[in-house]
């Protein structure tokens, strides 16, 4: 059996919407258009369950320097909660747990748990999570049937509204009974969280049967790419694949913008302090006199410093993809 060529990497910048297929993981969707693109660097901003689908925000090259603020970003979902069943997970991968029976439910009271579920609230991650501790993650733990007790958290929920009762009310043939939801939220929400914590407020438990991300600031009306379709661009040649990337500045736009001039990018750029009256104080998205961006830079009492900057501002080389034909 002939061995396939090793992907031979290249150092390569900027911002790939992925739309994430059911059944990869994150790591493993962001290594398939890594070696599609012969990323050297590459990182993902916002782990997705195996289950879920949607919006993976991809970063290659200097771009990871900004994933950190992505991860911290607003999010949307669309997501399908079964009513009845309860598992290990909290969704459809995971293992029954136990079963109990529908309650008659009516809108205002499926409306009023919705309620309470949202704005700021205290959540308990699931136990199968990737968040760590002892620096390894609580899924490993969970996996050895060590027992794993997840201490609550604050987290933000902006919207957590109905979007259909119809496969519960219409009792259709054959449709498991179930509720199709919308979410935006915060960093660190757990959508199965939410909805396991809906069923239990209605009385017979739920878990996440389909989740889909649909957008994370400040990609509001992303253009998604499958995998598929990269992998056709990719067989009519690299300038159409590189088309598909969106510049590092597009993904700092949750940032407040400061401009310098030539002389003030160079000091910044060696790693001085700019004197001024920058604002406002906190996270800045730095950009120099020809509108490049330059990298995340802090105001403080007025003066700017560099908190990080990329390759090009501190005189080293980087990449920047062919624009679309």
């Amino acid at each position: 059996m002939t061995a396939r060529p090793r992907t031979k990497f290249r150092k390569l910048d900027g911002i790939l919407l992925l739309d994430k297929p059911r059944g990869l993981s994150s790591n493993q969707a962001l290594q398939r258009v890594r070696h599609l693109f012969r990323a050297e660097k590459g990182g993902h901003t916002g782990s997705l369950d195996p289950l879920a689908t949607g919006l993976l925000p991809v970063c290659f090259g200097e771009a990871t320097k900004i994933a950190g603020g992505l991860l911290g970003a607003r999010k949307a979902y669309d997501t399908i909660a079964r009513l009845g069943i309860v598992t290990d997970t909290d969704d459809a991968d995971g293992q029954p747990l136990r079963e109990r029976p529908v309650p008659d439910l009516r809108i205002p009271r499926i409306d009023a748990a919705l309620r309470a579920l949202s704005g700021r609230i205290l959540q308990r991650p699931p136990i199968y999570s990737a968040l760590k501790r002892g620096g390894e993650p609580l899924y490993a733990k969970a996996r050895r049937g060590e027992v794993v007790d997840v201490e609550a958290r604050e987290v933000d929920v902006h919207e957590f509204a109905l979007q259909s009762a119809g496969d519960l009310l219409d009792d259709l043939q054959g449709v498991p009974p179930q509720l199709r939801l919308h979410v935006e939220c915060g960093s660190g929400t757990y959508v199965r969280s939410l909805v396991r914590d809906l069923g239990e407020a209605l009385g017979c438990g739920a878990h996440v049967a389909d989740l889909r991300r649909l957008w994370v600031d400040p990609f509001r009306e992303p253009k998604m790419w499958t995998l598929p379709e990269l992998e056709a661009l990719a067989a009519r040649g690299e300038r159409s694949l590189l088309a598909c990337l969106l510049p590092i500045e597009q993904g700092m736009a949750s940032w407040p913008p400061v401009d310098l001039d030539a002389a003030q990018a160079r000091r910044l750029g060696r790693g001085q302090a700019v004197a001024g009256a920058f604002h406002p104080p906190g996270s800045v998205a730095v950009f120099g006199p020809d509108g490049r961006a330059l990298g995340l830079g802090e105001v403080e009492q007025g003066a700017l410093r560099a908190r990080r900057l990329f390759a090009w501002a501190c005189g080293q080389p980087g990449t920047v993809p062919d624009a679309a034909p």
